[in-house]
This record gives C-alpha cells, structure tokens and sequence, in this order.
C-alpha cells in the first residue's frame, strides 16, 4: 500500500489541494516631466514602492520620467483619455487645460511659503481641485513643490525690470508666463522643458527661468552664466488620476495611494526647502554667478500695465478674491 493509501486508511480525511489563482496586480503607468534626480521622483519611489506593499502586491506603479510619454501636453491628453493613469503636472501647464489651475502662478504675488501653503491647503486649492474634477481628472489632495523661480541667463544678470526689455527668454507653453514676461518688455519663447537645453545651447533663447531643482538637474549651468534670484512666480505640481481610472479603482485602493501620495507630498515640500540654499551653493560651484533682487519695482512696473487687471478678469472675481485673501491685494 502506498503511502496515501496508507493515511486514508488510518482514518485520516483526505484533502485535495485546491490552486486559487492570483489575481493580476492593476498595473499603473505614471508620468512626470522631470528628471529621475529631482526630490519629486526621489519622493514618488518611495510612494510607489509602500503603496505596492501596502496593497499586497495588487498594484504596481511604474513610473515614466522625464517626458519620458510624451511633453506635458501629450500626458494631459493621455490622461484624458485613459492611456495613461498618473502623472504630475505643474499648474501653470496644466492650466492650458484648467485656467483656474495657474491661479497661485500669478507674476510676484506671493513672497515666500508661509503665504503658499496656507493657500494651497486651504481655499485656494480647494477651488483649484473642484476645477481640476469637472476635466475628468482626479487630483489628489497635497500639491507637491515645484518652487519660486528664478531667471538664468547667458548674457547679463536680470537686476531690474530695464534689465528684461528686448530680453529673450525661454518660458513654459504656459499663456500666463508669456504675458507675465511680454509685460515686463521681454520676448519670451515657449519651450518644452525637454527641448530648452537645446534653445539655450543654440542661442535661440538667451535665458530662461525655472526653479534652482530644476535648473541643477536640467544642467543649464553648463549653458548659463547668470542666476538672478527674481522669484517671480511660484509653481506646484498637482499629482492627478485619469478621472475614468479612478472610477475603476478599488475604493481601498484608492485609500491606499491617496494616502502614501499625499505623505510624499509633504516630504517632498520639506526636500525642496531643506534644499535651496544647498543646491544655490551647488550651483555657484559649477559655475552660475547669483544675484538677488528687489520685488517692488518689478511689481510696480507690472502694476504699470493691464496685467494683473486682465488676469483678474480671466480668472474672475470669486477665484481672485480668495487668492487675494491669502497673497493681499494684487496690482
């Protein structure tokens, strides 16, 4: 008798081995724009990695960076549409989409971070979402940091407004840089992020301006000279679902990634101005010349122009009167 034989006939209850199959983990593409160095993909690594463990390997993320799927343009159509399931977008890019998105973008509104966050957290970002949800997209609730940006160029610091007249400058295919710098008596160009090292190099564009992560992670110290410290504008990542994803999501899977998501956010902020000073530090070892500036007499000659009044129209009264709660009065 063998041995089964031999325990079934000891009075031992048989058990077949039943094979459940496993179902197949949701498999998520995830797009950014910058490069695999910058603390948001830093940040996200760690995200993706807790929120397959957490979900016991029933999501896996992979994340694209760097333009890897396409400019910023290309990924809110993919979005849209459903071929691709995440991404951060900054909010001035994502306004072409969203106007409302670029509200807190505005030229020298905000000074420093202790107006942003209270901002972005608050009303501010609440209206913003409302209106990110009604493009069918699904924005998470923290913003990740982008930061205030600040102008490099090849051929002389930016110290005043004079300094930006005729001056050819790279900016985002963003509606509101092009007018912020037009304003300003600059001739601003609207370069993918991908394609402005090129511009820079080429001579296409004499500057650019970006925030110091960026600026270090770009290398347009290898193609700049000057680093004027403007901050003319503050930028933010909105970290987004494809709204029709999102209705196929698990509700306890969307707990879980709403949760490491928005953990890394804060994270990422801290990164980001822990940072700064190390990387302007960085920055002058390799080269860039700094400069800082006085905000006034650039608002002044913004508050000059129909600026700040044509906005206020695009954006209207309700969306201007809570940023202005937060920022004071513009223009």
């Amino acid at each position: 008798m063998g041995l089964a034989g031999a325990a079934v006939g000891a009075g031992a209850v048989f058990q077949p081995t039943v094979l459940r199959a496993q179902a197949a983990p949701l498999k998520l593409k995830f797009g950014n724009d910058v490069p695999l160095t910058h603390s948001l993909n830093v940040r996200l690594a760690e995200a993706v990695s807790a929120i397959e463990k957490e979900s016991g390997g029933r999501l896996a993320i992979s994340v694209f960076p760097n333009n890897q799927l396409g400019s910023d343009t290309d990924m809110i159509s993919q979005l849209r549409s459903g071929a691709l399931e995440l991404a951060t977008m900054p909010t001035t890019l994502l306004s072409t989409l969203v106007p409302a998105a670029a509200l807190p973008a505005i030229g020298f509104i905000f000074p420093s971070y202790d107006k942003v966050w209270p901002a972005m957290d608050g009303e501010v970002g609440a209206y913003m979402r409302r209106a990110i949800e009604k493009a069918n997209l699904q924005p998470f609730e923290a913003m990740w940091d982008n930061g205030f940006r600040q102008i490099t160029t090849s051929t002389k610091p930016i110290r005043s407004p004079e300094d930006l007249r005729g001056f050819k400058i790279r900016v985002p295919v963003v509606p509101l840089w092009v007018s912020l710098f037009s304003a300003l008596g600059a001739a601003p160009t609207s370069i993918p992020l991908s394609e402005a090292y090129a511009a820079l190099q080429t001579k296409i564009t004499d500057g650019q301006e970006n925030p110091l992560a960026i600026i270090n992670a770009t290398k347009f110290w290898e193609v700049q000279k000057y680093c004027s410290l403007t901050n003319h504008a503050w930028d933010g990542f909105w970290l987004l679902c494809s709204g029709r994803v999102w209705k196929t999501i698990p509700a306890d899977l969307q707990a879980v990634m709403a949760k490491h998501f928005n953990a890394a956010a804060l994270k990422q902020r801290a990164d980001n101005l822990r940072d700064s000073e190390a990387l302007k530090k960085e920055l002058e070892g390799k080269g860039l010349v700094f400069n800082t500036t006085d905000p006034v007499p650039f608002q002044q000659a913004l508050a000059k122009t129909d600026f700040y009044k044509s906005w206020k129209g695009k954006f209207g009264p309700e969306a201007w009167a809570l940023l202005e709660k937060y920022a004071g009065a513009i223009g």
